[in-house]
C-alpha cells in the first residue's frame, strides 16, 4: 500500500516570473521563471516558490536584421555554431546610408564552457523560497500592465523578491490564499475601501479620492491597466459609500463629465438624433465566412506591372475570410494605404525609397537629441519615459517580443518615438504600443511598419486625443445601435447604471487588442480595414459580442458590477469567427430594415448608399467609398467628400 504524500496542493500555478532587480522601474537583466504553490504540510500552510531549470530560452529569437528596418531568425545550436553566431538569411538594405542611425545590435552573455550554466543555475537556485503563512505579515496587489504581488513577512530582514504574474494566476492564487484554512491568520492588505472584496486581484493602494483624480489625469492608464475596477470604484466614489439611494441621472452625468475630460453627458438626445423607438427588424439572415485569401488568390488580381485589378472583388474576398498570414506582410500595405492599389512594382520601389528616407531622418531628429538637450525638453522627457515602460510591457509571451534584449523591443520602441517626431502634438499616449505591435510583427521591417503604422493612426487618431471625442462619439453611437438592435436589453442595462456602456471603452479605445487572441487581433483587423460591409463595422462588432452575452447577463440580473466583471472576463475566451459571422448578420438585418431611424444610417453610411443608389456617376464606387472610409470614419466621424470619394457599392454577403 503506497504511502500518503506528506504534503497537499492546494494551488500551483508554473510561469510566475521574478525580476531580480534594484530598481523595479528599470528593464531587468535577468527573467527568472518558476512554479508557485501553495502546500498543507503537517497541518501548516506553506508558500512555495521554486525556479524552473531552464530560464527565458533566448534561442531561435527573432532578430534584427544589420538593416535595423527587417527582423529575421536567429539560431543558436551548440556545437555547429561560431561564439559570434551567424544570421541564417542574410538582407540587403535598402537604407544602407542610414545605418548610423541603427539602434539594434547582436549581444550574447559570453561564458566558457559550463561556466555560464553553472551561474545561472546558482542564480535560480538562489531565488527560491518558502514560507510559512502565518509568518506572513502584509499582500500588497499592484498593476503594471500585469499583476505583481508584493508579499512582506513579519520578521524578515530580507525581503521577498516580488511574484509577477505575466500570464495570469494572481487571482486564483489569491483566492486559494484567502481561503487557506489559516483563519488565524491576518493578511494587513492596503484595502483602504470595501469594494476591493468584490475584486480581491486587483488591491489597490489608492483610496477613491486618488483613484478618481487618477482616472481624470490620465484615462488611458487607468483604463488599460483594468478598466473594469476602475469603472467600480468611479461609481463608488461618485455615489459616495455613505450614501443609499441613487444620484439623479443628470448628476451621474455631470460627474461623469467632471471625471472624464470632454466626455460631456446631454440627457437631451444629441443634435440630429432621433428617439429610436422599438422596430421590427425583420429576421437576421444567416451568414458564413470563407477559408482566408492565399497567395495564388493575390496574384490572380494582379497584372502585368503589379498593379491591382478588381479591388473591390479583392476587399469582399478579404472581408470574408482574411488572409493566409503569409500575404499579410504585402496585403496590409495596400488595406491601409502605405501602398496604392493602383500602383506599379516600379512606383512602389521608388516610394520605398522615398519612405525610408524620409523616415530615417525623422528618428535622426530624436536619436541626436543630446542629454543636456532633453533635460530641457519636458515633453520628449515625458514621451520617452512612458514609451520605455510600455515597450517593456507589450505582447511579451509573444515569441517576436520574448526575452530580455530581444530587438523586437528596440524596433517598438524606435518606431513609436519616431512617431513622436512625425505628430508631436499627439506624441504618445498609452495603447499605442498595442496597436503598433501587431503591424512589426506582421511587417518584420521597421520603416514599413511605421508607415502602416502612421496609416492606422490617421484612423484611431480620436481615441487618443486629449479631449476623447473620438471615444465619446463611438460609445454614442453603440448605445444608439443597441437601442435599435435590442431596446429591451439596452433598457436592462440603463437600469443597472450600464447605459453609457463604458464596459466597451477598451473593446474601442485599441481594437480589441486585449480581448482577443493576438492570432485573432489580425484577422479582425485586417477584415475591418477592408472597411466592408459598412461604416463603423467594429461598433457591430460590440454589438455581436454583448448580443451573444445578453441573456446571460439578464438571467443572472447582474448588477453594475456583475456586468463589468463579466465583460472583463471575456478576453481571450471570444471566437472572432463567430463574431464576425454575428456583426455581418446584424449589418444586413439594419440594412434591410425599410424604416431605419437617420441616426443609424447615418452611422453606418447606409444614407451615404440611398443617395448615391441612382447616380450613374459613381457606379465603381466600392473602392473610393471604402478609401473614404479609410481616411476618416473609422471613429465615427465621416468627412464630406465628392461623389468619387463617398459612393459605395452595395455589400453581398
Amino acid at each position: 500500500m503506497a504511502a500518503e504524500p506528506a504534503f497537499k496542493v492546494i494551488f500551483e500555478h508554473e510561469g510566475v516570473f521574478l525580476h531580480p532587480s534594484s530598481d523595479e522601474e528599470i528593464e531587468p537583466d535577468f527573467l527568472v521563471s518558476g512554479t508557485l504553490r501553495i502546500l498543507e504540510k503537517d497541518a501548516e500552510i506553506v508558500v512555495e516558490y521554486r525556479p524552473l531549470e531552464d530560464g527565458v530560452d533566448p534561442s531561435n529569437m527573432l532578430c534584427a536584421g544589420k538593416d535595423s528596418s527587417s527582423v529575421v531568425e536567429w539560431a543558436q545550436c551548440p556545437g555547429d555554431r561560431p561564439q559570434s553566431q551567424q544570421l541564417l538569411e542574410a538582407q540587403l538594405s535598402y537604407e544602407t546610408e542610414w545605418d548610423m542611425v541603427n539602434a539594434v545590435s547582436f549581444r550574447k552573455r559570453r561564458s566558457s564552457n559550463m561556466e555560464g550554466s553553472l551561474n545561472s543555475s546558482h542564480e535560480r537556485s538562489r531565488l527560491a523560497f518558502a514560507f510559512s503563512v502565518s509568518d506572513l505579515r502584509s499582500v500588497t496587489v499592484r498593476e503594471e500592465g500585469w499583476t505583481f504581488i508584493i508579499l512582506q513577512l513579519k520578521d524578515s530582514s530580507t525581503p521577498l523578491p516580488h511574484l509577477h504574474f505575466h500570464q495570469g494566476g494572481s487571482r486564483a492564487f489569491l483566492d486559494s490564499l484567502r481561503r487557506s484554512p489559516s483563519d488565524h491568520t491576518c493578511l494587513l492588505v492596503s484595502t483602504p475601501n470595501k469594494a476591493l472584496s468584490q475584486s480581491f486581484e486587483n488591491l489597490l493602494d489608492d483610496n477613491n479620492f486618488g483613484l478618481v483624480h487618477k482616472f481624470k489625469r490620465d484615462p488611458y492608464v487607468t483604463t488599460l491597466g483594468g478598466f473594469s475596477k476602475v469603472t467600480n470604484y468611479l461609481f463608488d466614489a461618485l455615489r459616495g459609500m455613505e450614501e443609499q439611494q441613487q444620484r439623479p441621472p443628470e448628476e451621474v452625468a455631470d460627474l461623469l463629465g467632471e471625471v472624464i475630460p470632454g466626455l460631456e453627458i446631454n440627457q437631451q438626445e444629441e443634435p440630429g438624433f432621433e428617439v429610436i423607438t422599438r422596430i421590427d427588424l425583420g429576421t437576421r439572415p444567416e451568414v458564413s465566412r470563407k477559408s482566408p485569401l492565399t497567395a495564388d488568390d493575390w496574384a490572380r488580381h494582379q497584372d502585368a506591372d503589379g498593379r491591382m485589378k478588381d479591388v473591390p472583388d479583392l476587399k469582399h474576398a478579404v472581408f470574408k475570410g482574411g488572409l493566409c498570414h503569409a500575404l499579410r506582410k504585402e496585403a496590409w500595405k495596400f488595406l491601409l494605404g502605405y501602398y496604392p492599389w493602383e500602383s506599379t512594382h516600379e512606383e512602389r520601389k521608388t516610394l520605398q525609397r522615398e519612405k525610408t528616407d524620409e523616415y530615417f531622418r525623422m528618428k535622426l531628429q530624436w536619436k541626436s537629441v543630446s542629454e543636456e538637450q532633453e533635460r530641457r525638453n519636458s515633453r520628449l522627457r515625458d514621451y520617452r519615459s512612458l514609451i520605455e515602460k510600455d515597450v517593456n510591457r507589450t505582447d511579451r509571451t509573444n515569441r517576436f517580443y520574448e526575452g530580455i534584449d530581444n530587438p523586437g523591443l528596440v524596433l517598438l520602441h524606435d518606431i513609436l518615438m519616431t512617431y513622436c517626431m512625425y505628430d508631436f502634438d499627439l506624441g504618445y499616449v498609452q495603447g499605442m504600443s498595442d496597436l503598433l505591435s501587431p503591424i512589426l510583427y506582421v511587417m518584420e521591417n521597421e520603416v514599413e511598419a511605421f508607415w502602416c503604422f502612421v496609416a492606422f493612426m490617421d484612423q484611431m487618431h480620436e481615441n487618443f486625443e486629449e479631449q476623447m471625442q473620438g471615444m465619446k462619439t463611438q460609445l454614442i453611437q453603440l448605445s444608439s445601435l443597441l437601442r435599435l438592435l435590442d431596446l429591451a436589453f439596452w433598457n436592462y442595462l440603463e437600469s443597472q447604471d450600464s447605459g453609457y456602456l463604458y464596459f466597451c471603452f477598451r473593446w474601442l479605445l485599441i481594437r480589441f487588442k486585449r480581448e482577443l487572441s493576438f492570432v485573432d487581433v489580425l484577422r479582425l483587423w485586417e477584415v475591418m480595414w477592408t472597411g466592408l460591409p459598412c461604416e463603423n463595422f467594429h461598433l457591430l462588432v460590440c454589438c455581436a459580442i454583448l448580443d451573444s452575452e445578453k441573456q446571460k447577463i439578464m438571467e443572472e440580473n447582474y448588477g453594475f458590477n456583475e456586468i463589468l466583471k463579466h465583460i472583463n472576463e471575456l478576453s481571450m475566451k471570444l471566437d472572432i469567427e463567430e463574431i464576425l459571422q454575428k456583426a455581418e448578420g446584424i449589418c444586413l438585418q439594419i440594412r434591410s430594415c425599410k424604416d431605419l431611424p437617420r441616426p443609424v444610417a447615418t452611422i453606418l453610411g447606409f444614407d451615404v448608399e440611398s443617395r448615391r443608389a441612382g447616380s450613374t456617376d459613381c457606379g465603381s464606387a466600392a473602392t473610393s467609398g471604402a478609401a473614404r472610409r479609410e481616411v476618416g470614419v473609422s471613429n465615427g466621424h465621416s468627412r464630406e467628400s465628392s461623389c468619387e470619394q463617398s459612393g459605395r457599392g452595395a455589400f453581398v454577403s
